[in-house]
């Protein structure tokens, strides 16, 4: 998708959107356009009793003497209360639209800041991205044909500027989107780190570990979860330096990466398994942030580490009642192999603060399914120990709708993972899963501030959400990058 800034002339081609306020009745650009259309754009609005309420709005062929195709006209409610995730609703409400049916749409909004057409612009952005690299006979009716929208802004150099750090944001959201879509038999621990590997175009220092590596390093827990796969596992290491000291002590952001997730020997059911293939969406977010904040040049230094295993069932695969080392020295009874995701972020987590010595950590992962039973698919759930993170997280959530929720970590849960047969086992038993596994993760901190968002119930929609089609939504892209740029670059 093109997004363009122009000024408030009407274009000679294409679709004419005009946005209207409940709380602008005088309306100038309105005013202006209904000349230039000798009237026709006022009769329509009276014709159709048009309010400008939120959610409404109707088309109307291009008025006699008009060289565009069609006039659509959207309600957009009360312009005073509008904030920014309501400009990027409306841009990828623009995108979305089945009135668009040509390939170029013009936007005229009244009094658009030039960030706020920023905003639009990053919602028709995301809301034009579909994963359809695998469609070969998809019906032509199907496919959109739009391809540019130009919105109407007073200053449109400002607004290509604001907008030009919005379509960084936008790249590493089509990134995530793209890796959690990726079949599991197209994408597995090493065509994962390939991926990764290419971050070095946009200036991220990349280090990619394998199991030689990692078994030296005494990781003996993410290697378990990969032991009945034909693929090897990696642990994947971004480095951004980007603050104004080079020395300045990085953040960490780590990701689990379990390509495809059958349970291993704790077999998951049949029915819905293919869905595993986006067990590595909190590596995604983690690999589409790193773009993200390196494309867009953020001024901070940021570590992103993610764990790429692959958890099949297999006559070596690691069995319920073995029991690993952790590369912090603590032992584990793995009691279903399906608590896998646990396993491999406690060693990549450990490895992150001991190597890198972190102002915090935050791990991104789809751990539980008892996460979506409490959530649902509205807010993904965060646990920490640090309640500014948290605090800042919401914050974050808040104005990028990313959405997050926090839950509670307490010793009496922590309780519930200790076992006599090792250091602690890694399920806690029928209540309480997302927390326990919460607490699992905090016994790897080793006192660093952290934060882990379990993203089991947002990394995927059957149904499509505003900014995006069915798949992949590459929640915590947008979300990561507001709390980075608002609170921790210098």
């Amino acid at each position: 998708m093109n997004i363009k800034f122009i000024s408030s002339s009407l274009p000679k081609n294409g679709i004419v959107i005009v946005g209207i306020a409940q709380d602008c009745p005088e309306n100038a650009l309105v005013k202006s356009l209904n000349d230039t259309m000798e009237g026709a754009l006022e009769r329509a609005v009276k014709i159709h009793d048009f309010q400008g309420k939120k959610g409404t709005d109707f088309t109307i062929p291009a008025p006699h003497g008009c060289s565009f195709d069609k006039l659509v006209i959207m309600g957009l409610g009360k312009k005073a209360k509008m904030k920014e995730i309501d400009y990027v609703t409306l841009g990828a409400t623009i995108t979305s639209s089945q009135q668009l049916s040509g390939k170029e749409a013009a936007v005229f909004i009244e009094g658009l800041s030039a960030e706020e057409a920023a905003w639009v612009g990053e919602g028709a952005l995301l809301r034009s991205y579909r994963f359809d690299k695998y469609r070969t006979k998809e019906p032509k009716k199907k496919i959109p044909i739009l391809k540019t929208i130009s919105i109407a802004a007073e200053d449109t150099k400002k607004a290509g500027g604001a907008f030009k750090v919005r379509e960084a944001v936008a790249e590493g959201v089509f990134l995530t989107r793209d890796l959690v879509s990726e079949p599991g038999n197209k994408l597995h621990p090493e065509s994962f780190a390939d991926e990764v590997a290419k971050l070095t175009d946009f200036g991220v220092d990349i280090e990619i570990l394998g199991e030689e590596e990692m078994t030296k390093l005494g990781m003996e827990a993410l290697l378990a979860v990969g032991m009945g796969s034909v693929r090897e596992s990696k642990l994947a290491i971004m480095r951004w330096n980007g603050a104004n000291k080079s020395d300045e002590q990085p953040i960490a952001f780590v990701g689990k990466g379990v390509t495809f997730d059958t349970g291993g020997i704790s077999l998951k059911p049949g029915a819905g398994m293919d869905a595993m293939k986006w067990d590595m969406g909190g590596a995604g977010t983690v690999v589409g942030l790193m773009k993200a904040l390196a494309a867009r040049k953020a001024r901070v230094n940021v570590i992103g580490v993610v764990g790429l295993v692959e958890n099949m069932p297999a006559g070596n695969a690691q069995r319920p009642g073995d029991i690993v080392t952790s590369m912090s020295g603590q032992t584990i009874d793995v009691l279903n192999t399906d608590a896998e995701g646990r396993l491999v972020l406690c060693d990549a987590m450990w490895y992150t603060q001991d190597r890198f010595k972190p102002k915090f950590m935050i791990d991104l992962a789809t751990l539980t399914g008892a996460m979506i039973v409490a959530l649902g698919h509205e807010y993904a759930g965060i646990f920490s120990d640090s309640d500014e993170l948290a605090d800042d997280l919401y914050a974050a959530g808040t104005v990028t709708g990313d959405k997050v929720w926090r839950m509670p970590v307490h010793d009496d849960y922590d309780k519930l993972i200790n076992t006599h047969t090792a250091d602690m086992k890694n399920i806690g038993g029928k209540g309480a899963g997302s927390i326990t596994a919460a607490q699992f993760l905090k016994r790897y901190t080793n006192g660093v501030p952290w934060c882990h968002i379990d993203i089991a119930g947002t990394v995927w929609s059957d149904k499509g959400l505003p900014l995006s089609e069915k798949g992949g939504t590459g929640f915590g892209v947008r979300l990561l990058d507001r709390f980075v740029a608002d609170n921790h670059e210098s």
